[in-house]
Formats: C-alpha cells, sequence, structure tokens
C-alpha cells in the first residue's frame, strides 16, 4: 500500500507540472526567413515580366515605362544596386531592386502589401527601394536635373 504524500513532495510534484506545462506552452522559436520567401525565384514578378515582354503595353501598365527605358535605367544603376551571395542567403539582384522600386513608385502600395507579389520581406524592402531611389536620383540627376549655379550664388532668389 502506498504511503500518503507529504506536503514537500506535493509541493515538489506541482513544481514538475508547472514546469511542464510552461515547456509544452513555449512558443517555436521563429525562423530566419518565411519559407515562401525562399522560394522568390518561384514566386516573384520576375517571372510575370518576362511574359509580359511580349506584351509591351502590359508592360508599360505593369512598370509605368517601356522595356527599352526600363533597361537603359538598369544599366545605369545596376553596378550601384548590386549585392554579394552569402553563405546565408542569396542576393537580391538589381533587377528584382529596380522592379520592386518602380512597382512602389506606380502603385503606392506598402511594403507589407508589395512584399506578396516581390517576394521580398517588408523589412528588406524598406532598405531596398530608399536606397534605390537615391542611386537613380544619382544616376539621372546631371543629365535630366540640372540645376543652375546662378540661383545658388544669388542669395536674393532666395529671399
Amino acid at each position: 500500500m502506498a504511503s500518503p504524500l507529504g506536503e514537500e513532495e506535493l509541493l515538489l510534484l506541482g513544481v514538475c507540472a508547472v514546469a511542464l506545462y510552461k515547456k509544452k506552452k513555449r512558443i517555436r522559436r521563429r525562423k530566419w526567413t518565411k519559407d515562401w520567401l525562399l522560394k522568390r525565384d518561384q514566386y516573384t514578378h520576375t517571372n510575370l515580366l518576362q511574359e509580359l515582354r511580349l506584351e509591351p503595353g502590359d508592360w508599360y501598365n505593369y512598370l509605368r515605362m517601356d522595356a527599352a527605358t526600363y533597361h537603359h535605367l538598369l544599366s545605369l544603376i545596376a553596378p550601384r544596386i548590386e549585392r554579394l551571395d552569402t553563405c546565408m542567403r542569396r542576393a537580391i539582384t538589381p533587377h528584382e531592386r529596380l522592379t520592386a522600386t518602380l512597382r512602389y513608385l506606380a502603385t503606392g502600395r506598402s511594403y507589407e502589401d508589395l512584399k506578396y507579389s516581390t517576394v521580398i520581406s517588408a523589412q528588406a524592402l524598406g532598405k531596398i527601394i530608399p536606397d534605390t531611389c537615391r542611386v537613380i536620383t544619382k544616376a539621372l540627376q546631371p543629365e535630366y536635373m540640372k540645376v543652375s549655379r546662378q540661383i545658388y550664388s544669388d542669395k536674393c532668389e532666395w529671399k
């Protein structure tokens, strides 16, 4: 016949039960990245662009510029926005960076919404889009955004 449990044994049993409950309830650690984001080649808008290239009107509607202008802009900025692959992940290509930026500028969609069509995380888009915009501005400024030096020298203009 088993002997009745004392107070210490009951207390120890209760502590063990609480510990087991907390261990089962513990939230699993999040992954480094979501599985569907790792399949960027499969789900990305790059595949769509290959199809849109056959339909110039649709390409223009999607990116708000024709393919020749897009490729010219990409050739101007690609060396400045290209990143290297790491052992942890594949780098986002200049083509993907520029396309994501142009879609953002064309639609005004949030990063959180844009991540589903670009298959790039919202956090990465938050860095990529402003960076790409800065590079576009620097690349196009000499040819398209010339500023007269006289404006800067003549302080009366600013009053």
